[in-house]
């Protein structure tokens, strides 16, 4: 056993190919690996697929210049250079710019009324908790209410005061200057996989191109006016600059580093990030506050400024790709099961009508083998009365007769086995006129059974067995002088065992069940042709008991019905099924 399962490893396996001489498929065919072969050479140089990709490693660093002078309520003209307006929120990758303020001059550490808010109106002390605040206070409460003007009392505080009473910004922005701004970016990027490193200001651009250079006419201009960031992003400056907001700027790196398509450029974009529709935000905008500290008399002031302004992310990203071999191969390997799809589709196309219904029927019975499980016996039934063969399940309860059928197929007649036995008559024997021992009128049987069409059939106590030649009433099959000349008759049939073995035993010596099994086999090949593949011909119960009464059993025993695709010749001579 273990030598036997080692020899069966040392093996070789290959699929079994259909061919079809067909001009129209095997155009079709070579049109169809044609159009694959398009479709996978683009994808490969559009999606640079024979490459090794790295991803971009990079970092940021901005300048922003600009001057300008506004009127502030309550402070008077005020000129804002890069350190007014820059503000402290500058991030490693990121740099704000002031558009709008609101200014609260002269603070100072005391007591003082808290801005009415909704539902914080007081009416006397006892509305008012000393030590308590929240989130919108200016101050810690002293527990006195206080007024705040002629009609509204609200809490004191302790705070720098006066509190900072005003919410909305002023429209338009103090800062609309701040749209002729720019601001130069320098973008250094690695990719380590192949040690290169590139920066989005090449060699080639030196000092008088900088001070030029603008993205109207140069894409590639690393020097960038805010109000054309905001435009492109799809905004309006003014709009934007009253509350404030987020704008992305994306640097996408794409680089082939391949000898002959060397390409390793940047290209920008810009977006929006922030909500910008005021009334669906609870908090719009971007804004904070800070505060400039003098000191008057020996007092401590402030001037608190809430600052409104665009906050910049610089946000880098991209791929280098260079040539691999490795890669190549596993693409191509990848996209060799495409190939598959034309094999589908001329299935397809040969299966249905739209081809020939008689090429698909022969193709698939070429290509696909079926193998039947031994619990399931599929079993072929032929009816006189009917031109098809009924395949059907067999049943070890219900009558054979009455079995639905899984499935109808059309009959294929063996013509060249009944060509070569009708050649084997003798001349002198008519075809019209029965032989001298033919019952034209048989005898009905004595116990019909209820399955029985033709009045000839015999009980059976098996399912298997119970088959009438016919589906629906009429003459039995039996009764037909065809019957009588190729299956019954004794020459016909020690004609046909010769043809089969021409070294078989004499005439004389051939038995009497050789003969027997010899005419179920003509009769198989008569009304059935070439059964299916996997499935199991049944005779008749009225065709097996008139053969059996032609060529008897000594101790009239027999065997009875057994399922067998194929029976050797030389089981036919010893009498064997």
């Amino acid at each position: 056993m273990p030598c036997s399962a080692l020899l069966g490893l040392c093996q070789y396996e290959t699929n079994k190919l259909v061919r079809i001489q067909s001009v129209r498929l095997g155009s079709l065919k070579w049109i169809l690996n044609a159009a694959i072969l398009l479709f996978i050479c683009i994808m490969m140089l559009w999606n640079r697929k024979y490459q090794e990709f790295d991803l971009v490693v990079s970092s940021i660093t901005s300048k922003v210049k600009g001057v300008a002078q506004t009127h502030l309520p309550g402070v008077g003209d005020v000129v804002w250079d890069v350190v007014d307006y820059g503000g402290p929120l500058q991030d490693k990758n990121s740099f704000f710019v002031v558009t709008n303020v609101i200014v609260t001059k002269n603070q100072k550490q005391g007591q003082c009324p808290e801005v009415p808010q909704k539902g914080r109106l007081c009416r006397s002390d006892k509305d008012c908790e000393k030590g308590a605040w929240d989130q919108l206070s200016h101050g810690v409460q002293t527990g006195s209410c206080v007024k705040f003007d002629v009609l509204k009392k609200t809490c004191e505080v302790t705070a720098w005061c006066p509190v900072e009473s005003k919410t909305t910004p002023p429209r338009p922005a103090l800062l609309a200057a701040a749209e002729n701004f720019t601001v130069l970016i320098k973008n250094n990027i690695r990719f380590p996989a192949f040690n290169y490193i590139r920066r989005n200001i090449v060699p080639e651009m030196n000092d008088a191109y900088l001070r030029s250079c603008h993205r109207g006419n140069d894409s590639l201009c690393p020097i960038f006016r805010l109000g054309d960031i905001v435009q492109e992003a799809g905004e309006k400056f003014s709009e934007m600059a009253v509350e404030g907001g987020v704008i992305g700027i994306l640097i996408k790196w794409d680089c082939n580093l391949d000898r002959l398509m060397h390409c390793c450029l940047p290209r920008y974009s810009f977006r929006r990030l922030d909500e910008k529709e005021s009334n669906k935000t609870l908090y719009p905008g971007l804004n904070f506050r800070y505060a400039k500290y003098n000191t008057v008399n020996g007092v401590e002031e402030r001037t608190l400024y809430k600052a409104f302004g665009i906050r910049f992310d610089v946000m880098v990203f991209g791929q280098a790709g260079k040539f691999s071999f490795i890669q190549l191969i596993i693409y191509i390997g990848s996209t060799l099961s495409y190939y598959a799809l034309t094999t589908i589709l001329i299935d397809w196309l040969i299966g249905t009508s739209c081809y020939s219904a008689e090429v698909g029927q022969d193709y698939l019975e070429k290509k696909v083998e079926s193998v039947h499980d031994k619990q399931k016996c599929i079993l072929c039934v032929s009816y006189v009365d009917e031109n098809n063969l009924r395949l059907v399940k067999r049943s070890q309860k219900k009558c054979l007769q009455a079995v639905q059928p899984t499935s109808v197929q059309p009959c294929k007649e063996d013509s060249g086995l009944l060509r070569a036995v009708l050649c084997l008559q003798k001349p002198d024997v008519s075809m019209d006129q029965p032989p001298p021992n033919h019952k034209v009128n048989p005898n009905p049987k004595p116990c019909r059974p209820a399955w029985c069409k033709c009045d000839c059939c015999t009980p059976s106590s098996l399912p298997q067995e119970q088959l009438c030649c016919r589906r629906s009433d009429g003459a039995c099959i039996t009764s037909s002088p065809l019957f009588e000349q190729l299956v019954l008759r004794r020459s016909m049939l020690e004609a046909v065992l010769l043809y089969r073995d021409p070294l078989s035993p004499p005439v004389s010596c051939v038995q009497t069940a050789a003969l027997r099994h010899c005419a179920y086999r003509q009769y198989i090949s008569w009304r059935f042709g070439l059964p299916p593949n996997g499935t199991f011909p049944t005779i008749p119960s009225c065709c097996v008991w008139r053969i059996r009464e032609e060529y008897p059993s000594p101790d009239g025993q027999y065997s009875g019905f057994r399922p067998a695709r194929v029976v050797s010749l030389q089981a036919c001579t010893n009498g064997e099924l």
